[in-house]
């Protein structure tokens, strides 16, 4: 049998050996992470203070802002510090807390969004029922069980991922520790386990996207039978957003896991990471409030109310 030397730490994917482009990586992402982050914390905010906002619908779209806070920071922060630091390192315990965090924020997303969607559902397909089914426990519950989920998950998936050799390459071709790209370093068989786990895992999400479907062909069904213009127009406004989120995640992920492992690094791989990792934190703010009138009036409020203690 060859020497297998133990990984302590690994490298992550350099933008350039050029520190001209460093710098320009670190500050496109900078401006990219202070973006997300104002736009879901001002989310957060509204939501939080503003009474009108204390309904089902905005309690998840606020948990779904703490999630992408959460996401985004796993990952970007990182990137940025090598750059600046011109650097590539990450420690193996470190690789370890980002792939579990990145999961755990992914997994509990997907599910929320699924249970945004019943929400949808229930609020415009049985309106009669909405506020004895939708309850504030019932909707804590269901919020704690997508954190729950997202957590229990995420353990079973890290905790099989490192317990595999890594003896091919410390290398990993992404700007953060990526399940898939580690796949790619083991050199034991037992790898196929993690696949298998993939595998099933990528049967919940699209599990989740076709209730996702199915929900919003009932919802669409009932809402052109709205005899209002602007009450079609409502209900598109706050389902299509959703839709968009929904699909802009899971296709982008779909593409990344279903990847085989035994294909070649590329490009690719670094787009597809930027549109899953990234993208969402910064669109969902905006997707969901472009058209949001109610969420429109809670920021303008909440800016004005700052404006005025200000002075």
């Amino acid at each position: 049998m060859s020497n297998r030397t133990a990984v302590t730490e690994f490298l992550l994917l350099g933008v350039s050996d050029f520190r001209e482009l460093q710098i320009l990586h670190f500050v496109v992402f900078l401006v990219i992470y202070l973006a997300a982050l104002m736009e879901n914390l001002l989310i957060v905010t509204a939501v939080a203070l503003d009474h009108h906002l204390h309904t089902p619908m905005y309690f998840f779209l606020m948990n779904l802002s703490i999630l992408d806070l959460g996401s985004i920071s796993v990952t970007m922060p990182k990137s940025m510090v090598n750059s600046l630091t011109n650097t590539r390192f990450i420690s193996y315990p470190g690789c370890v807390a980002q792939v579990f965090l990145f999961v755990f924020f992914i997994v509990t997303e997907i599910t929320l969004l699924t249970i945004m969607a019943y929400d949808r559902y229930v609020a415009i397909c049985q309106p009669l029922h909405y506020e004895r089914v939708m309850n504030r426990g019932a909707c804590v519950q269901m919020a704690a069980g997508a954190w729950i989920s997202g957590i229990v998950y995420s353990a079973l998936h890290t905790g099989n991922t490192f317990r595999l050799p890594f003896c091919q390459s410390n290398v990993i071709n992404q700007f953060f520790c990526e399940i898939p790209q580690l796949l790619k370093l083991t050199c034991s068989d037992s790898y196929l386990s993690e696949v298998g786990f993939i595998a099933f895992g990528v049967f919940i999400d699209i599990s989740c996207f076709v209730f996702i479907i199915v929900s919003y062909v009932q919802i669409i069904t009932t809402v052109l039978r709205i005899p209002s213009e602007q009450g079609r127009h409502k209900a598109f406004s706050t389902c299509l957003p959703h839709l968009t989120v929904v699909s802009l995640l899971l296709f982008t992920g779909f593409f990344e896991y279903l990847n085989p492992i035994s294909t070649a690094a590329s490009n690719a791989d670094l787009l597809v990471g930027v549109l899953y990792a990234v993208l969402p934190p910064v669109m969902n703010p905006i997707i969901y409030s472009m058209r949001n009138k109610e969420i429109k009036a809670a920021l303008q409020k909440l800016i004005v109310w700052r404006l005025f203690t200000k002075n």
